[in-house]
């Protein structure tokens, strides 16, 4: 077979082999992501509820005799002064608890919030915040294959989105992905929308404020008002609506990457390129990850024009060239 060319520009095999490999490792600077992880079902009847808590723990069994299906958990730290967050972070005694009751659990990270919000630093907080989620995550049984959420817990300007959002959650994304993960996005209805349409996400839990009373089609989770707080347990917990069988939940010792059988994910979505102003802090964030993670393997790097990746380097002009032709000869 000839080499293929793009106009007046002919890439060698080995080129070719190296730019995909490349693509696929990092595709957040593709212009598609050729691994894009599957979209979780959307918007339909409601298949149970889920809880999500800060203020204590509930027993698997008092979750369980209450009728849910498990809980929304936070892998994340309390926020100083917030001593009452006796529910931060999940711990593997939990996870194992509901695990024997047939209970699941899903992952979400949230430390900051209002004006220390964690999105609030842009790609630079991923750097921060990535690590510890992924940490907490696996402390506590959890595999890789699954989600975690990242809280949007506000309801911000599309200029905040621009700006500082979209940064924060694909830098963020971009870490989950180097590690195994999936990405899920916890936001109003305009973040889910802005964030989905990026191509950022393939879950999505949604929250009332701004969100004028609509529920997004591409909504997971969905988390009822404060009027609908229940106590479980002994815990004033949140109520949230499941859309979809798989909500991104798992149980200590599953299978890393294991989704529940019935579930059908839909057409994968292309990913938003990170732009040049993230290079950073995406640096910054494979630095951190491989500190801080264990047995993480090398995350790829951005120099100039170029990434590297265990000891190969390829163009940017390359990976495009590389994306191009993938997506021609996949008809898409």
């Amino acid at each position: 077979m000839p080499t293929p060319s793009i106009g007046n520009r002919s890439l060698s095999r080995r080129s070719l082999f190296k730019a995909g490999a490349l693509t696929a490792a990092f595709g957040t600077f593709g212009a598609y992501n050729l691994q894009a992880a599957p979209q979780a079902q959307a918007l339909g009847p409601i298949l149970g509820t889920v809880l999500d808590y800060s203020a204590g723990v509930p027993s698997g069994a008092a979750v369980k005799a209450a009728g849910h299906l498990g809980a929304m958990r936070y892998v994340s730290q309390r926020r100083p002064g917030a001593n009452w967050m006796l529910g931060k972070p999940v711990s593997l005694k939990e996870t194992k608890d509901f695990a024997a009751h047939g209970l699941a659990t899903a992952s979400v990270y949230q430390f900051g919030r209002a004006g220390n919000a964690d999105w609030l630093a842009g790609a630079a907080g991923a750097a921060t915040h990535a690590p510890q989620a992924i940490a907490l995550h696996k402390a506590a049984g959890g595999p890789t294959g699954r989600p975690i959420y990242i809280a949007i817990d506000d309801n911000p300007t599309r200029a905040q989105y621009t700006n500082q959002i979209k940064p924060y959650l694909q830098a963020f994304s971009a870490a989950l992905k180097a590690a195994g993960y999936q990405t899920g996005v916890y936001g109003n209805y305009n973040v889910i929308d802005w964030a989905s349409k990026d191509g950022i996400g393939s879950f999505f839990w949604m929250h009332d404020w701004g969100s004028g009373g609509k529920i997004h089609p591409r909504t997971t989770i969905h988390q009822l008002p404060k009027a609908q707080q229940r106590n479980v347990g002994g815990v004033v917990v949140d109520i949230n609506h499941v859309y979809a069988k798989d909500w991104g939940q798992w149980t200590p010792g599953q299978a890393a990457g294991k989704r529940p059988a019935q579930n059908r994910p839909a057409t994968p979505a292309p990913q938003a390129p990170a732009g040049n102003s993230t290079t950073d802090a995406i640096n910054h964030l494979s630095s951190r990850l491989n500190e801080t993670v264990p047995n993480m393997p090398n995350l790829p790097r951005v120099d100039g024009n170029s990434i590297s990746y265990n000891g190969s380097s390829v163009s940017m002009d390359q990976i495009q060239q590389a994306a191009d032709l993938a997506k021609r000869f996949s008809g898409r």
